[in-house]
């Protein structure tokens, strides 16, 4: 029997998780920087074109992620903070 060598394109494999993670930045960070950081792993496989797109996607993905989890964390605190003291004399526990 003879064997098919497979032939995986990683460029293109990391190109898509480079788009998706830029638009799940704005979504959900967290799968953002997950997407990205599988997009960077598999743009590394390869030394073409379009794995150095891939990689350049995958990179802008995970900043944004990094950047909106961090915002929306922020966010998240400041309106817990300020919805606690908005109470005034409500019994907390």
């Amino acid at each position: 029997m003879v064997e098919k060598k497979q032939n995986i394109d990683f460029g293109i494999i990391g190109y898509a998780f480079g788009v998706i993670s830029i638009v799940m930045a704005f979504f959900t960070p967290l799968a953002g920087v997950v997407f990205g950081i599988i997009g960077l792993i598999q743009s590394k496989k390869q030394k073409t074109e379009l794995s150095k797109k891939a990689k350049k996607l995958s990179i802008i993905g995970l900043v944004l992620s990094i950047i909106l989890f961090i915002a929306s964390i922020a966010v998240a605190l400041y309106f817990t903070s300020k919805s606690i003291s908005g109470f005034g004399n409500f019994p907390v526990a």
